[in-house]
């Protein structure tokens, strides 16, 4: 769903990830444009500090730490030990900065509740770090966490580039009935994930701070921003298969949530799919 701009152009950042999944040589003329994590904005105006990436992407959110978190967690990608329960999850994405090129050797730390979501405050279990690969790149294997009370489904993690600040913030997963009763759950940071047999697959791109020279930019292609409008309505409850108008065109509910500004369907589609 992060392919194609509501127009249905392809996102040149859906161009750039394919790229460095291939093991390609990034085209010049790609250099410095999006290859982002989510075609999700923060509503109409972006803020002051939104990188300048033209898919309209701003940086990855920040989230609180939350009680449990532990430092000097293992180097390791793989979180799995000897007799783990659990629905096997493999996460994977990249890390880009503010002109939308990739960063390696960013520390990922990622914490987790285990299947009957407990977190292992005495021991590493389900802790642990990496760094990206000179492509921006990383991967991590898991489980999907279970469930405790007051809270959604969702990852810990902080990234830290070289000498940069911290970002701390959570990873969330799609369809789940409490991310609509959740407080600290944004749509912003729900992952993409799919059924892969017995087990998940996973993928997320974070987009940090971080000043980076642009290369040679493409000339751009128009994206009409469509006129708002229609029976979509913040403060609105909507449930999973309701559908609604926007500018035009129709959308049907993917998950249920509690519609807010800055959720419009155009600019979430992790919520809301175009019929």
């Amino acid at each position: 769903m992060d392919r194609e701009t509501p127009t249905g152009h392809v996102t040149r950042k859906a161009v750039l990830r394919a790229a460095l999944a291939a093991g390609m040589a990034t085209p010049m003329a790609l250099m410095g444009v999006p290859a982002l994590a989510r075609t999700l904005t923060d509503g109409p105006v972006p803020p002051a500090l939104t990188p300048e990436c033209h898919d309209g992407d701003p940086a990855t959110p920040e989230q609180i730490e939350g009680p449990y978190f532990k430092p000097n967690s293992p180097l390791r990608t793989s979180l799995l030990e000897p007799g783990t329960a659990g629905v096997r999850l493999t996460l994977s994405g990249y890390v880009f900065g503010r002109a939308c090129r990739p960063v390696s050797g960013v520390l990922l730390d990622f914490w987790q509740a285990d299947t009957n979501g407990a977190y292992d405050n005495t021991g590493f279990r389900f802790r642990g770090h990496q760094f990206t690969a000179s492509d921006g790149s990383f991967a991590l294997t898991t489980i999907v966490p279970g469930l405790y009370p007051g809270r959604t489904r969702h990852i810990h993690v902080k990234a830290q580039a070289p000498g940069r600040p911290v970002l701390t913030t959570q990873l969330y997963f799609p369809g789940e009935p409490r991310n609509n009763t959740d407080s600290i759950f944004d749509a912003r940071l729900l992952m993409n994930v799919r059924d892969a047999g017995g087990a998940k697959e996973a993928s997320f791109d974070f987009v940090l701070d971080i000043p980076q020279t642009p290369g040679p930019d493409p000339t751009p292609t128009p994206t009409p921003t469509p006129a708002p409008g229609g029976t979509w309505a913040a403060g609105t409850a909507y449930r999973a298969g309701d559908a609604v108008t926007y500018a035009g065109r129709t959308y049907v509910c993917l998950q249920a949530h509690t519609a807010q500004p800055g959720w419009e369907p155009p600019a979430v589609p992790a919520l809301w799919q175009a019929r």
